[in-house]
């Protein structure tokens, strides 16, 4: 039930990531909105939070991308995208940010840097996985020799 293609897990990926990303992103820019921020903190807490959570999601990227090609069977459960450490992450990462901006232990300036910057490096870690799968998936053809790349 709810089986697709293996190599349909890579787009799977690709728009949960960028949806996620951008839903953290719409709040930060939302936070950002209100006002309670200093300028120079976004100027610099933004870049910051991102170019953290870029290098980690990057590797991410890498690492599921290669596990979901390394699956060798033609259809699996939609959900396969994540392993079961990526979901347990995933939970505690919603729950713990959910958390925070619900019982306001976090001020609006934090969410502000935070959540602009994480939710832009998600966005290109979606992005990520869609290079993964046009690239390596056999999708983009080679314009000098007109074959598309091995998957």
């Amino acid at each position: 039930m709810f089986k697709v293609r293996a190599k349909y897990l890579l787009l799977i990926a690709a728009a949960v990531w960028f949806l996620a990303g951008m839903n953290i992103l719409r709040l930060g820019v939302l936070a950002c909105l209100e006002g309670d921020a200093p300028p120079l903190l976004l100027l610099a807490g933004i870049p910051a939070a991102f170019l953290a959570f870029h290098v980690m999601f990057s590797k991410l990227v890498g690492k599921h991308a290669d596990r979901i090609r390394g699956y060798g069977e033609d259809r699996m459960h939609v959900l396969r995208f994540f392993d079961v450490k990526g979901y347990v992450i995933m939970a505690i990462m919603m729950g713990g940010g959910i958390g925070l901006r619900a019982f306001g232990i976090v001020p609006g300036w934090f969410v502000a840097f935070f959540y602009t910057g994480l939710g832009t490096a998600l966005a290109l870690a979606g992005i990520g996985f869609l290079v993964h799968y046009l690239h390596r998936g056999g999708v983009i053809t080679c314009p000098v020799t007109k074959r598309t790349r091995p998957s």
